[in-house]
């Protein structure tokens, strides 16, 4: 039996925890999942930018989440469905919970992978984390009353004027 001096055990150990520790210092805790948004954008089949109020701009086109699923709809019929998605913030808006709550019911719905620009870091959707939601048109907000209000074309107020009974 080969016996080892206990001198040159114990410098062995030393190499391994100070090797362990170097490659473990180059590592500062980042994830190596975790990449650049721009250098992989080319690697997804479809990109996505995230609108006002909840909105989507497809290829340059703004919709609703109810339109942007009948894209996705139309697109499973031609059979050219994506299987992964990249959601990206766009001038106007940043990517907020309405937009990753959408994308999650498109992603149930259509059975495509939906990641997300997280601070320029990828993250992907979880549906069940992100809660679902049922997708919706957009509604513009209601218009401020006019001063035209109870007139008719004339400009006449109606009922209770003057005219009445003539």
């Amino acid at each position: 039996m080969i016996r080892l001096s206990t001198l040159s055990t114990r410098g062995a150990a030393v190499l391994m925890l100070g090797s362990l520790l170097v490659l473990g210092g180059c590592h500062r805790g980042a994830s190596r999942d975790t990449v650049e948004t721009t250098q992989t954008q080319n690697q997804f089949d479809m990109t996505m930018k995230a609108y006002k109020n909840g909105q989507f701009l497809i290829d340059g086109a703004v919709v609703s989440a109810l339109d942007a699923g009948s894209h996705f709809s139309y697109l499973k019929d031609a059979g050219k469905l994506p299987k992964t998605v990249l959601l990206l913030p766009s001038d106007d808006s940043k990517i907020r919970k309405q937009h990753l709550q959408y994308m999650a019911r498109l992603q149930l719905d259509y059975g495509f992978v939906a990641y997300y620009d997280d601070g320029g870091k990828l993250a992907r959707i979880n549906p069940v984390d992100t809660k679902a939601r049922a997708l919706e048109d957009y509604h513009a907000p209601a218009a401020a009353p006019s001063s035209d209000t109870g007139k008719d074309a004339s400009g006449k107020s109606y009922g209770g004027g003057s005219d009445a009974g003539h």
